[in-house]
């Protein structure tokens, strides 16, 4: 088994059709067979062995798809990189992974070679136009190198919410389980054409957009940063018929004030995780938009889609929907057995999409692993008809009083409220309630409404030890590559409004 062999299957059945475009520029699959065999040819020749791990840090642009298929076809296992990351990140990821090359985009050449440095790996830059100028290239691999079911083909490094981050192994089986399923439920055909967007060092991207396309024949339309005006004339002028995006970016694309203006007619299908998608959001979308929203849900440790709506069952609004095919999930108590239907408690899952385990961590993969589940740290709850609900993370509960209070309900009542944009409800250290309710706001442009105004909106709707006592409003909050707000980041101001 090797994930890579979708690449030479649609090569084979749709050679001429284009499997990757950015702006006018298209690529066949058969060069994108053609390419990534090249690369894998220049990783032999550089001394890459099956295992050995190779570091890809590359934008949404096709040299990410030529380095990424190339490596696996090499039998290597790819290690994902945030292209921004800085030299210290770039070391700790060579060096925690143990890996000996990366391949790094020419703009952030300078970090990714004083990381590499650090850690005695080889940077190899990158411009645009792809790799058959780079010194060492040779003769194209005829061969995709055999890996077994179990092998790893991705150490995808979670985003790291307390202490460093931690490499989850994702085998080939995996990873092409999960693709196919994700295909599946989109149904996608090679006359599709898919929305990249979301970064492609990203889980959500990685299976959702580019491999899900590449083992349909479809076409992956791909925006290296993301841009609300730049998106929607991508989604008119090359046809998009799937987008796949972060609840973030579904609220962005409603802002701009001509969007009527952009031809979404071939648009049928929408898919977002990664977040829960605010329900008047989803609603507002489909409506301006004429077209479905299906929410999903994963992790990076689950390859990632565990759940999800569906077109061939009622989806709920505000659901993440059921598991996906093989795929158990529960929600359990602190000791492990599972609630009540209905009640709040942790998510945890079993199936073919659960990771090998966390990269030469034992310990990490033994207290995630439990009793054969993996355990989420989500919290949620399950309805008589098996549909799940994410309530929040466990970590980001926030206990006032004694009450528990779940973030996300409160942060769908500030959503509502017309002026909102963003926002993060926080628990807030308290000497007497142990935590208090905190929410920082973002709004809209040209929107204006008072602290004081946002607070008794809340109250009015949510019981009186839920509603945020402090609320600040700031001009954007912090938020991690595919556009999740990260709350561990947000510092309320020194004379927060509510006091």
């Amino acid at each position: 088994m090797n994930l890579a062999s979708h690449v030479v299957s649609s090569a084979r059945t749709h050679r001429d059709r284009t499997a990757l475009r950015l702006e006018d520029d298209r690529i066949s699959y058969r060069t994108l067979d053609e390419d990534s065999a090249r690369l894998a040819g220049l990783l032999h020749d550089r001394g890459v062995k099956p295992g050995d791990r190779v570091g890809i840090m590359l934008p949404n642009t096709p040299e990410f798809a030529v380095a990424y298929y190339g490596v696996l076809r090499a039998g290597g296992v790819v290690v994902p990189m945030n292209f921004l990351l800085k030299s210290r990140e770039v070391a700790y990821h060579l060096g925690d992974s143990d890996a000996r090359l990366m391949f790094a985009w020419h703009d952030f050449a300078d970090e990714a070679r004083s990381g590499a440095r650090t850690t005695g790996a080889d940077a190899v830059v990158v411009e645009p136009g792809g790799f058959a100028t780079l010194p060492g290239s040779g003769a194209p691999a005829e061969d995709i190198v055999d890996r077994q079911p179990d092998d790893t083909a991705v150490i995808l490094y979670t985003s790291g919410t307390t202490g460093q981050p931690k490499g989850a192994e994702l085998t080939h089986a995996n990873l092409t389980r999960n693709c196919e399923i994700a295909a599946g439920v989109v149904r996608l055909t090679a006359d599709d054409v898919i929305f990249g967007g979301l970064p492609l060092f990203h889980a959500f991207g990685q299976t959702c957009t580019l491999n899900a396309s590449v083992a349909s024949g479809a076409c992956l339309t791909l925006l290296p940063r993301f841009d609300a005006k730049k998106a929607l004339a991508i989604l008119a002028e090359h046809g998009v018929t799937v987008f796949a995006g972060v609840p973030t970016v579904f609220s962005r694309l409603l802002e701009p004030p001509d969007r009527d203006a952009y031809d979404l007619s071939r648009l049928r299908l929408c898919l977002t995780g990664g977040a829960a998608m605010p329900v008047h959001v989803l609603h507002a979308f489909e409506s301006a938009f004429s077209t479905v929203v299906l929410e999903g849900y994963g992790l990076s440790e689950t390859s990632p889609i565990a759940s999800f709506n569906t077109l061939q069952a009622k989806r709920r609004s505000g659901s993440v929907g059921t598991p996906i095919e093989g795929v158990r999930m529960r929600v359990v108590d602190g000791h492990g057995a599972e609630v009540p239907q209905g009640e709040t408690g942790e998510i945890v899952i079993r199936g073919h999409n659960v990771m090998k385990g966390y990269w030469r961590r034992p310990a990490e993969t033994a207290a995630a692993m439990r009793d054969g589940w993996f355990h989420t740290e989500d919290l949620g709850r399950v309805d008589e008809d098996g549909y799940f609900w994410i309530v929040g993370r466990e970590k980001d509960l926030i206990i006032r009083g004694g009450y528990n209070v779940y973030p996300h309900e409160v942060e769908a009542v500030l959503y509502e409220h017309p002026a909102v944009a963003d926002a993060a409800v926080v628990g807030l250290p308290h000497a007497d309630l142990g935590q208090e309710v905190g929410a920082a706001v973002v709004l809209k442009p040209g929107a204006d409404a008072t602290a004081e105004e946002l607070r008794a909106y809340v109250k009015s709707q949510v019981a009186a030890y839920k509603y945020p006592r402090k609320v600040w409003i700031v001009d954007s909050l912090p938020k991690g590559p595919t556009g999740k707000i990260l709350k561990r980041e947000i510092v309320p101001p020194p004379a927060v409004s509510g006091q």
